[in-house]
């Protein structure tokens, strides 16, 4: 349940801004959302709903969640390969020496507000 504390966290975010930017309503917020995060999106558009109530600056700001795939670099041959289809063994030569170039974040792209 790791998404309540994302959510608390970006609420302060964009409070925050909020309160630098002299903004009164915060519109929409996109989030770009890794795809092996471990954020379960549906859960957290439903925490984000049930939390921003409580923020008048969030009150009717809308959340747009986009998923960045997941992306795997093998050390031993170079390339790059979708993560989730094919795990941490790389598909072209089977190596185990493999990390992960993109995927596990969650970002704030863009906040539109009054």
């Amino acid at each position: 349940m790791h998404e309540m504390g994302i959510i608390i966290h970006l609420a302060k975010t964009l409070e925050d801004t909020a309160r630098e930017e002299g903004l009164v309503r915060i519109g929409s917020v996109t989030l770009r959302v890794g795809e092996v995060s471990g954020i379960v999106t549906d859960y957290f558009e439903d925490c984000w709903n049930y939390f921003k109530k409580r923020h008048p600056v969030l009150q009717d700001c809308r959340l747009i969640i986009e998923t960045i795939p997941a992306v795997t670099r093998c050390s031993s041959c170079g390339q790059d390969y979708e993560t989730v289809k094919y795990g941490r063994e790389c598909p072209y030569c089977h190596s185990g020496e493999t990390w992960l170039v993109q995927g596990n974040e969650c970002v704030i792209k863009q906040i539109e507000a009054e």
